[in-house]
């Protein structure tokens, strides 16, 4: 009878060490809210590769350890209440982790639904990696312990933009266009002020918003700039905005400087072409013709699975700040992962990068780039097939892209 019950005894204590193994490597689920239809649907799926190509490195490396990473598209149409509407299902299907990044008028309202939840659901919390919405307000006067920023803010970018614009004298007439959200209205605001400040003698001589992913022709809006004088124009512009005002300056015969955010990403390289040639630059957290090539295995390991360009840089510090973060707390809680990312430093793709804990804004090196034609030196990786690429024109080191911040971050207790 003694031996039975040794018996049944080492069965369950061979069946809880199992049980407990198992719950020990756990699947991360991570719902990516950002557009997979619609006039952004190229970029956000570019965007959901690039997670789900990262996340498969760090299951094979074991950057969370035994844990494993799975990303999950969920279509927000570029919408608010679409993406309200993908959070709620997200959670209810027991997703603790979000990830989103086109559009500022998005990130506000996830960062509010998700204060809410969390405060009304403790044990049940939910954590919120932002991948590109870049208002300085989300981690200034709007930031939260719950929100994680792995992109520059807008103000970040634009000082090293202006920066290296102000050292070009040739630059006499600026025209700002951007698209009317909080977003584009913060590249206007910090474009004028920072202009003021660096170069006074530049004149505006045009400021236009227009409305996200509703425009299909630019043209009249290239005939104002042409008829403004303006020898550059700064734009926030992004995905097929982008590239359909690029289109529209090419076939307008525009002789301006294109100063951009994000004319790296994907549909804009092809609507340039060769009129884009050392005319068009982009300031950015990464450039894959980078000084030494690092990554290149990635950018090529990416193109082959996908025929994609890899260009959303900002994945990979996202994928190594929850990865680690969830490895050094030894948890999978969002709670210790938000607690173990403050202060966190990981190596990214232009080099070391730190989350500052006093408002979750990861600080990182920023890019000047200009489309080039390829060479065997310093621009050997094209875009889409185009035959061009991005030439470096100055690296910003992060200590000199860091700005100060006004956020009170309000933790919760431990």
């Amino acid at each position: 009878m003694k031996y039975v019950t040794h018996l049944k005894l080492g069965a369950l204590a061979l069946t809880m060490g199992l049980a407990s193994g198992m719950a020990q490597a756990d699947t991360i689920k991570i719902a990516l809210i950002d557009p997979l239809s619609g006039s952004f649907a190229a970029l956000g799926e570019n965007q959901l590769r690039t997670w789900q190509y990262f996340s498969e490195l760090a299951n094979k490396e074991k950057w969370a350890g035994e844990h494993t990473l799975e990303v999950v598209g969920f279509d927000n149409k570029a919408g608010v209440q679409d993406s309200l509407s993908q959070l709620k299902r997200a959670i209810d299907q027991g997703y603790r982790y979000v990830a989103q990044g086109n559009g500022s008028g998005v990130a506000f309202a996830l960062v509010d639904a998700i204060n809410k939840h969390n405060d009304r659901n403790p044990g049940k919390e939910v954590l919120y990696i932002n991948h590109g919405a870049i208002d300085p307000d989300l981690t200034n006067e709007k930031c939260s312990f719950w929100h994680f920023s792995v992109d520059s803010n807008v103000d970040m970018k634009m000082q090293a933009l202006v920066n290296h614009l102000a050292s070009n004298q040739d630059v006499k007439k600026v025209y700002i266009i951007g698209q009317n959200y909080a977003f584009g209205r913060s590249v206007s605001a910090a474009a004028k002020k920072m202009l003021a400040e660096k170069r006074p003698d530049v004149q505006i001589v045009g400021d236009d918003l227009h409305p996200i992913g509703e425009v299909k022709d630019f043209s009249p809006y290239v005939a104002k700039i042409i008829a403004s004088g303006a020898d550059t124009i700064i734009t926030g512009n992004w995905g097929s905005d982008l590239a359909l005002l690029i289109r529209s300056a090419r076939a307008s015969g525009l002789d301006a400087n294109f100063y951009t955010y994000y004319a790296v990403l994907k549909g804009a390289p092809t609507a340039m072409g060769e009129s884009g040639l050392d005319r068009v630059k982009y300031v950015g957290v990464g450039n894959v013709n980078n000084e030494g090539y690092k990554g290149r295995d990635l950018v090529e390991g990416f193109k082959e699975k996908y025929n994609d360009d890899l260009t959303w840089m900002q994945a990979y510090p996202a994928v190594a700040l929850l990865s680690n973060a969830i490895k050094q707390s030894g948890s999978t809680d969002p709670v210790d992962v938000a607690f173990a990312m403050e202060g966190m430093e990981v190596d990214s793709l232009s080099g070391k990068a730190k989350m500052r804990a006093s408002d979750h804004q990861l600080q990182q090196a920023l890019y000047v780039a200009t489309w080039s034609k390829t060479n065997d030196t310093n621009v050997q990786i094209d875009q889409e097939g185009t035959g061009f690429g991005w030439r470096a024109d100055e690296v910003i080191p992060a200590a000199q892209a860091e700005l100060p911040t006004t956020c009170d971050m309000k933790r919760p207790s431990r």
